[in-house]
């Protein structure tokens, strides 16, 4: 796929069951610059409880994947409500990204152009834009 442009002001979400988080792109006329915006922690997610129904045999770290993923589609949701984004690149890990993808708003998936099933919450601005770069 021929890289394509990355518009400015894009959100990027880099995160797993943990924690994620939020970059901007800086970079004009399509260039990819990451700049940190802020970080979405879990919290206390006993208060929370995991999305949907659980299966009688998911571990502890499971329910709390499934449960920050749906705090971060919340989030998003809020954030798409608001007009704080027109364009968005969700590099989740594998997991996270399934759990969440569900409970997206579609006020959140129109402005999704790449979903990166990959964990990246803990690489360095650059290694993100690199593995961005090579999947568009």
């Amino acid at each position: 796929m021929a890289n394509l442009p990355v518009p400015h002001k894009t959100l990027v979400v880099t995160g797993s069951g943990e924690g994620a988080k939020f970059y901007r792109n800086a970079g004009k006329n399509g260039e990819l610059k990451l700049k940190h915006a802020k970080d979405l922690e879990p919290g206390d997610l006993a208060d929370e409880g995991p999305s949907g129904k659980e299966p009688p045999d998911t571990s502890p770290q499971e329910s709390m994947e499934a449960t920050f993923a749906k705090i971060l589609a919340r989030h998003l949701y809020g954030l798409a409500q608001h007009q704080k984004f027109d364009n968005l690149i969700l590099a989740l890990d594998p997991e996270t990204l399934g759990e969440a993808r569900p409970l997206l708003h579609g006020s959140v998936t129109d402005k999704i152009m790449l979903e990166l099933p990959k964990t990246l919450v803990n690489s360095t601005t650059s290694e993100i834009e690199r593995s961005i770069h090579s999947a568009l």
